[in-house]
């Protein structure tokens, strides 16, 4: 694509946007609703997982010291030390 044929399409693009804007009619086919409602759950679910992490981060890693000792289960197997 030249430097025209971009600036053109951009062009076009924004002022779709800005008729869609002026009427007041945002979404014009069910396509862009469902788009639009896929979009917002991927963000509220990256969201989410950020704020999961940092729960994780912040407030788990004062409870690291107090976690029980695990004790060994079962019996060693002394044949397969050298």
């Amino acid at each position: 694509m030249g430097q025209s044929e971009l600036a053109v399409e951009f062009n076009e693009q924004f002022n779709d946007v800005v008729t869609r804007l002026q009427s007041k009619q945002l979404f014009q086919s069910d396509w862009d609703i469902a788009s639009f409602a896929v979009f917002f759950i991927f963000i509220g679910m990256v969201l989410l997982l950020v704020i999961l992490v940092l729960i994780r981060c912040c407030c788990c890693c004062c409870c690291d010291d107090e976690k029980p000792r695990r004790r060994k289960v079962g019996i060693d197997n002394m044949a397969m030390e050298p």
